[in-house]
């Protein structure tokens, strides 16, 4: 399950976000909301990085990611 979460600034996301990407696969809006799985909320938990829980990520928001068409390549 995919969890919507946001950071306090800008600063935070980013730290957060070097410490998710080798680990988990997720989402990052410019609306500065985080889909990630609920495993990775431990993670950020363990480094001490804080985060707002938003909610569960509506199933409607991540099937769009998946269901985007390919580019073609010329």
């Amino acid at each position: 399950m995919q969890i919507l979460i946001t950071f306090p600034d800008p600063a935070t996301e980013e730290r957060a976000l070097a410490k998710l990407i080798p680990r988990f696969s997720g989402k990052s809006w410019a609306s500065g909301q985080t889909a990630v799985p609920s495993a990775a909320l431990s993670l950020l938990a363990e480094q001490s990085i804080p985060f707002t829980v938003v909610g569960p990520a509506p199933y409607g928001l991540i099937t769009s990611l998946r269901s985007l068409p390919a580019a073609a390549l010329q």
